[in-house]
């Protein structure tokens, strides 16, 4: 027992235990019985004994290397591949224009203009090639799409600073001159290209 009393000897498989200590005993009783629990079920069961993984020869799908699913690398450092990037993309510029809409942002503010555009642009880009990334990245046209997730990450962080400091506010009309009568635009009767007689000498 705990204090270090001697039990009867015990006698398994007909060989006889010496003396020891309760502690000791129990242990080593535990690890027989844990033993031949073991066994058993190896018996059982043999097929989880050495258990097979199965693979198919075939491929489920060709890949071609750097392209799709055989991409395994940006070339970028700390841009990791993400196969899942078109459909994120989806969901992350949806959500900006969800903001958007459920802010007090004017529709004629200009940065709401350029973001709506931007953002239905790339989920249609998205929808209409989920399977093939590399079209998605031809039509947008600014990055890998790795890097248009996370372009649309940062826009979500400058947005909130937009509408929590209502910067359109600030923003003033500016009057545009379109197609100005004078056919030089102004210029006098410089010609371009031409040098200018000081810059002759």
């Amino acid at each position: 027992d705990r204090c270090g009393h001697q039990l009867p000897s015990l006698t398994t498989n007909d060989k006889t235990l010496t003396m020891m200590p309760a502690s000791i005993l129990l242990r080593h009783q535990a690890r027989r019985a844990l033993t031949s629990f073991t066994r058993r079920e190896v018996t059982r069961r043999p097929c989880m004994a050495n258990p097979t993984r199965c693979f198919s020869a075939e491929p489920l799908e060709d890949l071609v290397p750097g392209i799709g699913r055989g991409k395994t690398s940006t070339g970028i450092v700390g841009i990791d591949v993400d196969h899942d990037a078109v459909p994120k993309m989806i969901t992350k510029y949806q959500a900006l224009l969800d903001k958007l809409a459920a802010s007090d942002m004017p529709p004629d503010a200009q940065y709401r203009i350029n973001v709506e555009k931007i953002a239905r642009f790339r989920i249609a880009a998205a929808q209409e090639n989920l399977d093939d990334p590399e079209m998605v990245e031809e039509l947008c046209n600014c990055g890998q799409v790795e890097e248009l997730v996370i372009q649309g990450d940062n826009e979500m962080i400058v947005m909130d600073m937009y509408l929590r400091n209502r910067w359109w506010e600030l923003v003033k009309p500016v009057e545009i001159e379109y197609n100005p009568e004078d056919e030089d635009g102004g210029h006098g009767d410089v010609e371009w290209g031409d040098v200018p007689e000081d810059g002759k000498k």
